[in-house]
């Protein structure tokens, strides 16, 4: 019986157990399985493999028919709710995906999804559904709100000049608040904004000096900023004024998270191999990638894994639009946003794809 090893990776990132079945005569064996998997049978994956998978595992499905099916036909197969015991615990109502392997072997990867880790999927698609509705009537409020705060801030600036001192600084105050809530309100109406991106080739450097400068004489200035950029870069395919905006969010989110300063360092570079699905259903190729990275405290642990979700934040009065922000506008260019941090050290990569030779203009 042929077999090829599944990488650690993937069984570890696993939060259901999954199995990596073979056949061995007119049995199923078990080859291999996840952590899950070993909590799931209480037992570890050393006594697990090279026992028959339905002997261990007692599913009320015609689990001999589906594996046959799936490795006669090379598809995966699925069963909805059907019960799965060990025989050492009461049965458990459970989701079964049988797939064969991407290789030259037998061998299946079963993965049995409990009701539970199911459900807990499932509500996290019901979350960000309301969270998109959410920003819906937000962006719908803000309109009608900013005006109002308008005229409340010129109202007190009016005020302010036949006060005194002490007087002046309540009036201070109410336009200092006033004019946080716009950029609020602004922050919420450009993450609603659902209009393409106006692409065409862009100098990716071009923006990011922009963007640079922009930081550097603001939020930034007590910040060092270096850079390590690649010169023989071709021009991605862009919204220039919108990728500024991404940059200049992620040099903002590098520079509030060491008030004290540190220093940020952008990297650009070409390399191939990143591919996602466009919008069209195609794939595209994302060779430039563009890495921010600072040497603060890194992102706190509640919130690593959902940091690009709106309302997501690790800052007292945060507002979680920005880096939502960030993520909306790359999806829309087609591209790839991923981040890496640890205490010491945060990276940001930007992946995005190359301008078409057709759309260059001639000289």
């Amino acid at each position: 019986m042929s077999y090829v090893p599944v990488p650690g990776a993937i069984f570890a990132a696993l939060p259901m157990p999954a199995f990596l079945t073979g056949a061995e005569g007119t049995k199923e064996i078990i080859l291999d399985c996840n952590t899950a998997a070993e909590q799931f049978c209480s037992v570890s994956s050393q006594v697990l493999r090279g026992e028959p998978a339905f002997d261990r595992l007692l599913i009320d499905a015609p689990m001999e028919e589906a594996v046959e099916r799936a490795r006669k036909n090379r598809a995966p197969i699925f069963i909805n709710d059907c019960e799965v015991t060990t025989g050492e615990r009461p049965p458990i109502l459970c989701t079964l995906q049988l797939a064969p392997m991407n290789d030259n072997s037998d061998s299946l990867l079963m993965l049995v999804t409990p009701r539970d880790i199911a459900g807990r999927l499932g509500r996290t698609q019901v979350v960000k559904a309301a969270a998109k509705s959410a920003i819906g009537m937000a962006d719908m409020l803000a309109h009608e709100i900013k005006n109002p705060l308008a005229g409340i801030a010129g109202a007190a600036q009016l005020l302010s000049m036949g006060l005194d001192a002490a007087d002046r600084e309540l009036t201070d105050l109410i336009v200092a608040e006033t004019r946080r809530v716009v950029k609020l309100l602004e922050q919420v109406e450009q993450f609603g904004d659902q209009r393409p991106p106006d692409r065409k080739a862009t100098n990716i450097h071009d923006v990011l000096e922009r963007a640079r400068r922009s930081a550097g004489v603001s939020f930034g200035a007590h910040m060092k900023i270096r850079d390590d950029y690649d010169p023989s870069l071709p021009e991605v395919w862009a919204d220039p004024d919108q990728l500024q905006q991404v940059f200049l969010n992620l040099l903002k989110n590098a520079s509030e998270a060491q008030p004290e300063g540190g220093t940020i360092r952008i990297r650009t570079q070409f390399e191939r191999g990143l591919q996602v699905s466009g919008l069209d259903g195609q794939r595209v190729a994302l060779p430039i990638h563009v890495h921010i990275e600072d040497d603060g405290p890194g992102l706190p642990n509640a919130i690593a894994e959902n940091v690009f979700e709106p309302f997501v934040s690790g800052r007292e009065n945060g507002t979680g639009l920005g880096l939502a922000l960030v993520s909306k506008i790359i999806a829309a260019h087609e591209g790839w946003i991923e981040v890496k941090s640890r205490p010491g050290q945060t990276i940001f990569r930007v992946s995005l794809p190359m301008a078409p030779v057709t759309s260059k203009e001639p000289r």
